[in-house]
């Protein structure tokens, strides 16, 4: 796409359709990404598009109801996370048919929103599997971008997470092992409780649960994760 001039919707739309790839919308089905609505438009061209648009939410919410999977990817990309709304985040999450799409929103969009904290509580309730993946998608993309709240905010998260573990279905039960990684890697007070929380996951009654633990246990417990978190410590320390 021709850099300095802002593209338009139906530019973008033009540009989509004009690089779709069969092919590709094969490929990643192979995966798991959904090919309804799926143009196979590769990742650099939908990151090009999007530094065109710069931060545009009304846009945003156009590409969004495209029902476009690669005008969504923009989208979420061009949105301004400090204008969206819950009401936003429960609209667009009700649209979530794909992980790639659940992941790369939840990554790039809600998990800086205002609601995120609050909407990942709620989220993980649902018997949706994406709705319900999103919000342990939001728990661990929280526990990455957040650098202010303290050890408390994300034990709170523990028993969604134990409960949320005996859950089989695929996207949900890899978004619960990703959310107690990410909170066992915070620090290594946080680390050996999580510790400790998998291995309570891992006593229940469900091959999904003893996955998550064995999962979480291999790499919370590994001399490369606490050697980074010990000199985590030692560079917060006062000297």
């Amino acid at each position: 796409m021709a850099r300095g001039k802002k593209p338009t919707y139906a530019q973008i739309i033009g540009e989509i359709k004009a690089r779709a790839d069969s092919k590709a919308v094969a490929g990643m089905a192979r995966y798991g990404i959904n090919p309804e609505g799926n143009y196979g438009v590769c990742t650099p061209v939908l990151m090009d598009i999007s530094r065109c648009v710069g931060k545009d939410h009304v846009l945003a919410g156009r590409l969004w109801s495209s029902g476009i999977r690669d005008a969504r990817i923009i989208a979420f990309m061009i949105d301004d996370s400090k204008v969206v709304t819950k009401e936003q985040m429960d609209s667009w999450v009700k649209d979530f048919k794909s992980w790639d799409i659940c992941d790369g929103c939840c990554l790039h969009l809600f998990a800086d929103a205002g609601s995120a904290a609050k909407k990942a509580v709620q989220w993980t309730k649902s018997t949706e599997e994406y709705v319900k993946r999103a919000g342990y998608v939001m728990i661990a993309v929280i526990a990455v971008h957040d650098k202010k709240s303290d050890d408390d905010f994300f034990r709170s998260f523990f028993p969604l997470i134990i409960r949320g573990s005996t859950d089989e279905r695929k996207y949900v039960k890899k978004g619960v092992n990703w959310a107690l990684r990410q909170i066992g890697k915070r620090n290594l007070r946080l680390n050996k409780e999580a510790i400790s929380v998998a291995k309570r996951i891992r006593k229940l009654d469900s091959k999904a649960a003893r996955w998550i633990a064995s999962d979480a246990l291999r790499e919370l417990e590994s001399d490369a994760v606490r050697k980074r978190l010990r000199e985590k410590e030692v560079r917060r320390s006062p000297s």
